[in-house]
């Protein structure tokens, strides 16, 4: 058996397409998972026992189960639950609509414990030394805690849109068409899976070098932009 060069070239020309879909099932769930992971961090770092015990059950149940099971909970759960409980129909929405809900959950999930541990990160005493100056909680972590906070945090977002790149893939399980979903197709046309996966590879690592790079500016550029002294 020898490997067809010139099909992996060809492959990777047919897979490129599907890169946006990708892109889309990576930074919707994040964007919107964000949202999510800035409100159950400040409930987890609040007093209120009782949110704070129905938010730590959400965290631990999204960390410690695998996200393709995620998919399968929201894909064949959420209608039944849509249907049974309030009465709509889900039937003929979109495969990704599903696929992106149950990515945005686990998003929430990761992103609220990365968001806490970056904000306990920063020292107590600027926050004290902020607070006897007169500055109100508000400024205090708009200005002293929450810049420091994502600077810090920067590495651990840019592993997190590398791992949510990655995690798209499982996608095509539920028959959505992204990168890898479109490589499988092009393989078992063409019963060259090899060439096809190698190409697949090389996409998902050419845009990796990508994000890597732009995380690594971003944390470059406010790093040294903090070092100038505290936000205004």
């Amino acid at each position: 058996m020898t490997i067809d060069l010139n099909f992996i070239w060809t492959a990777f020309k047919s897979i490129l397409p599907a890169l946006p879909m990708t892109m889309f099932i990576t930074f919707i769930p994040l964007f919107a998972g964000a949202v999510i992971g800035i409100a159950v961090a400040f409930i987890r770092l609040s007093d209120w026992k009782i949110i704070k015990g129905i938010v730590n059950v959400y965290v631990s149940f999204y960390r410690g189960t695998p996200v393709v099971l995620h998919i399968f909970l929201i894909y064949f759960g959420l209608p039944i639950i849509a249907e049974e409980s309030l009465g709509i129909s889900l039937h003929g929405w979109p495969i990704v609509i599903f696929v992106c809900i149950a990515l945005t959950l686990n998003a929430g999930a990761f992103l609220s414990e990365i968001i806490r541990s970056g904000i306990l990160s920063v020292s107590v005493q600027q926050s004290e030394a902020a607070i006897s100056l007169g500055m109100t909680t508000t400024q205090v972590y708009r200005r002293i805690i929450l810049p420091q906070a994502f600077v810090t945090i920067v590495p651990n977002l840019t592993n997190m849109v590398i791992a949510f790149l990655h995690a798209s893939s499982i996608a095509f399980l539920v028959s959505v068409k992204e990168l890898t979903g479109t490589a499988n197709i092009i393989a078992s046309s063409n019963l060259k899976y090899l060439e096809a996966f190698i190409a697949l590879g090389i996409i998902y690592w050419l845009v990796t070098i990508l994000f890597e790079l732009v995380g690594h500016q971003i944390e470059k550029k406010l790093s040294a932009h903090l070092r100038q002294g505290v936000v205004q």
